[in-house]
């Protein structure tokens, strides 16, 4: 009978590693996602080189943006639109704003 408690004990043991694992990586995951910064309302994506021209006008939680990207205000992504910056077909930021083109 000894034999068994002493089998069950390190089970108990390694039961317990396995909890304490598995929520320190949840606590981990909860600051991981409480320290992501905030989606941006829009986004302006900016075309391939240094100092290239801005490409396209995205809703912030677009898929498809780019890594080329720079946050920007609604007045700015309307004005990028209104002076003939493309707007994403995927987000459609141009429905949401009223500008269309």
């Amino acid at each position: 009978m000894r034999v068994i408690e002493r089998m069950q004990l390190g089970d108990l043991a390694r039961t317990r590693r396995w909890i304490a694992d598995e929520e320190r990586h949840q606590a981990e995951r909860l600051r991981g996602e409480q320290a992501r910064p905030p989606v941006p309302d829009w986004i302006l994506e900016r075309g391939i080189g240094q100092g290239a021209p801005p490409a396209e006008v995205h809703r912030g939680d677009c898929r498809v943006a780019g890594k080329r990207r720079a946050e920007i205000t609604k007045d700015q992504a309307r004005w990028e639109l209104a002076r003939g910056i493309r707007a994403c077909t995927h987000c459609k930021p141009d429905v949401e704003l009223g500008v269309l083109g």
